[in-house]
């Protein structure tokens, strides 16, 4: 089975990565399963989905809460028998020098970031073993693989993220699951909108975002490669970023 049929479920899917996710794999046949906290924008993108010939179906996901991903799991194998790939795409960003002391930003990233993949793991695990295959994709950051000032929180939730897959990896080498971790640079996303609390710094990473960032699809294209590999083939690493990021 390639991507055609192969049933995704995805986090964060209402805008950036997610959405663009859906779309894509949606448009090679696979059937996609949305989740997340804007269920307006979740409705809209089922219309559009179906509206282009493909299937989604959505549901409210708060990736904090560990029953909102047993629901979007549990629709998945509900309507349609199964659940191929996870999709972790859900996450946040709070930029600051740690000696802002951030806490509650801390916290919420933490929530977001770590807690909010382990919560899909949970949900996923089983149903892939009883069916004797699945595939866990998770979008990380480049900001795990280059450490700079005002991001060491959030690169250090990216990072605790990597070595959670890569163990889950290495005690998963029966053939079962599949991990693969993508590890976007400067994406034109909604991320940054959230990022930084001062609007006048926030307006210029804005800016400089929107010049230097790539469009979501490109990561999308990445996570349907990976997707569409053999059941033997494990794509384990993708960094995915600008020409001209450093």
């Amino acid at each position: 089975m390639t991507i055609d049929g192969k049933v995704v479920a995805i986090t964060g899917a209402s805008s950036g990565i997610g959405a663009a996710t859906a779309r894509h794999l949606a448009s090679l046949g696979a059937i996609v399963v949305l989740g997340a906290r804007r269920t307006d924008r979740l409705e809209q993108m089922v219309a559009q989905i179906e509206a282009a010939g493909g299937a989604a179906v959505a549901t409210r996901v708060d990736v904090t809460d560990p029953d909102d991903l047993q629901s979007l799991v549990g629709l998945a194998v509900e309507r349609f028998g199964r659940l191929d790939v996870l999709v972790g795409n859900a996450g946040i960003s709070k930029i600051s020098p740690m000696a802002d002391l951030d806490v509650e930003g801390w916290s919420a990233m933490v929530d977001v970031n770590v807690k909010g993949i382990l919560h899909g793991i949970a949900a996923a695990l089983p149903v892939f073993r009883r069916q004797g295959t699945g595939h866990l994709v998770t979008v990380i950051s480049t900001s795990g693989l280059k450490i700079v000032p005002t991001q060491a929180v959030y690169a250090g939730t990216k990072n605790a993220v990597r070595t959670l897959l890569e163990g889950l990896r290495q005690e998963s080498t029966d053939g079962v699951l599949r991990t693969t971790s993508i590890s976007p640079g400067y994406v034109r996303t909604e991320l940054i909108d959230h990022a930084v609390d001062d609007p006048a710094v926030r307006e210029q990473v804005r800016q400089n975002m929107a010049e230097l960032g790539i469009d979501p699809t490109a990561v999308a294209r990445a996570i349907a490669f990976a997707i569409d590999q053999p059941d033997d083939v494990e794509i384990g690493d993708l960094t995915i970023r600008p020409t001209r990021q450093n």
